[in-house]
């Protein structure tokens, strides 16, 4: 049981340092909605949303109120539509334009579950699904998708890879005239989750409840407000700052998770405590790195200080809540970020230590910014190489990656709000072509054999 009165003495003391809940998200399952009929399909999949959904913002809002914290998206997931849209011989696309008519209707920032799931194959309609992502997220506003190209368990679809290569450079095309922003809501995944409430690549898995609410907390803010009191600090010390107030943040959580399951009288499934970052001076995970000791974030140091953040915020969240899930670490998204978006224009954060930096964080490559005449297979390759750091480690690993079009390195693309801005990053420009059009699979890890 949760004393109330022990938390709201906790939200009393964080909130001077800016903690917010980035989101509650309400996943849906859409099981029930296949049928061979699209208009029907279409129409279930509207029905079940829109019905499952109501009174959920409103919710959240009488929260906000009553608690004084801000949530800052109420978000929907739902089944991956590859499975929805199988059956059907139409254009999948009517999916993502019926997925944003219920998130508009509901009042939802966002809905994630324009998915496809390939890590061993293609089965029947998916490649005709992903190849209609570029035009479903350029038509709609709310409507986010995901491929999982890669997992520990089955290797990696090159032929996925090569694939998503060219989607992402699609779906910025589609959309250059609002600064690319269509590949901003697509990631391609290895070990994708199923509970994991963040967007772009949020999808209510299979094994899922019918309904169910997970919370998506974050404090960057806090965590550095924690470390500015502990300058002369050993990193032992440091360590156990990061670790109580992550506890402290997974509490509030957890009160926000389960207050707004009960009065919507659905399950409460799990907090994801995931240091996601702002382009709000100060509520950076860059600046995080940089308390610890830094010069600035991408200095030699900084791979060993995030691995640092990352296992400290997972022992607090532990700690403090049985129903942790999701992501839960550190994100690092570029045009999120304040510190790193000065780290990237100063020349101090590059691409390649962006991804040694993901080999020991929540996620991987995200919101980076590239010129917008790469080639797709150098995307493809981005995409492989990040794949095999989650497949080989065990861990969740994703490329959100947005080709900038029109623009050279040195330029920057502007989304505003909580996508923030993102620095165009140089990228290394040598072909990798030969490898990504071989094809095929590449095996999982031997280590993957654990039955």
């Amino acid at each position: 049981m949760i004393n109330a009165h022990d938390i709201l003495e906790t939200i009393r003391m964080i909130q001077e340092e800016y903690l917010d809940i980035r989101t509650v998200t309400m996943g849906i399952s859409l099981l029930d909605c296949i049928t061979g009929d699209l208009p029907s399909a279409c129409d279930k999949v509207y029905d079940k949303i829109t019905t499952k959904a109501e009174g959920f913002v409103d919710v959240c809002r009488d929260m906000e109120k009553e608690f004084g914290i801000p949530i800052i998206n109420k978000r929907i997931s739902v089944t991956p539509i590859a499975l929805i849209a199988a059956s059907c011989k139409a254009n999948p696309a009517e999916f993502a334009r019926v997925m944003d008519r219920a998130a508009t209707a509901c009042g939802v920032d966002l809905i994630g579950g324009y998915s496809a799931l390939v890590e061993k194959g293609f089965s029947a309609g998916d490649e005709e699904f992903i190849e209609s992502i570029p035009y479903a997220l350029a038509e709609t506003k709310r409507v986010c998708g995901s491929v999982n190209i890669g997992s520990t368990k089955a290797g990696i679809n090159l032929n996925a890879c090569k694939l998503m290569g060219k989607i992402i450079k699609k779906s910025a095309e589609l959309t250059a005239d609002d600064q690319c922003f269509g590949a901003a809501k697509l990631v391609v995944f290895c070990n994708s989750i199923s509970d994991n409430p963040f967007m772009a690549g949020a999808y209510h898995g299979i094994g899922e409840p019918d309904v169910v609410l997970n919370v998506g907390v974050s404090g960057p803010g806090v965590v550095r407000a924690a470390l500015t009191k502990h300058k002369n600090a050993d990193i032992t010390e440091i360590f156990d700052v990061i670790k109580k107030i992550s506890y402290k943040i997974t509490r509030v959580g957890q009160l926000v998770g389960v207050t707004a399951s009960e009065r919507l009288k659905i399950p409460f499934g799990i907090v994801d405590l995931s240091l996601a970052p702002t382009p709000a001076i100060g509520d950076s995970v860059a600046y995080i790195l940089e308390e610890i000791g830094l010069e600035k974030c991408g200095a030699f140091g900084t791979t060993a200080a995030l691995a640092l953040l990352n296992d400290a915020v997972k022992k607090g969240g532990v700690m403090a809540c049985s129903r942790i899930g999701g992501l839960s670490g550190a994100f690092i998204p570029v045009s999120e970020d304040a510190g790193m978006i000065a780290a990237a224009e100063c020349g101090a954060l590059t691409l390649e230590k962006l991804e040694a930096m993901t080999a020991v964080c929540s996620v991987g490559l995200d919101m980076v910014v590239i010129p917008g005449d790469t080639h797709d297979d150098i995307i493809s390759a981005i995409i492989a190489d990040e794949a095999a750091i989650g497949m080989v480690n065990s861990k969740t690993t994703a490329v959100r990656i947005i080709p900038a079009i029109g623009k050279k390195a040195g330029e920057c693309l502007d989304w505003g709000g909580l996508f923030g801005r993102g620095p165009v990053m140089k990228i290394n420009n040598y072909s990798p072509s030969a490898f990504i059009n071989r094809g095929g699979q590449i095996p999982a890890p031997l280590h993957s054999l654990r039955n």
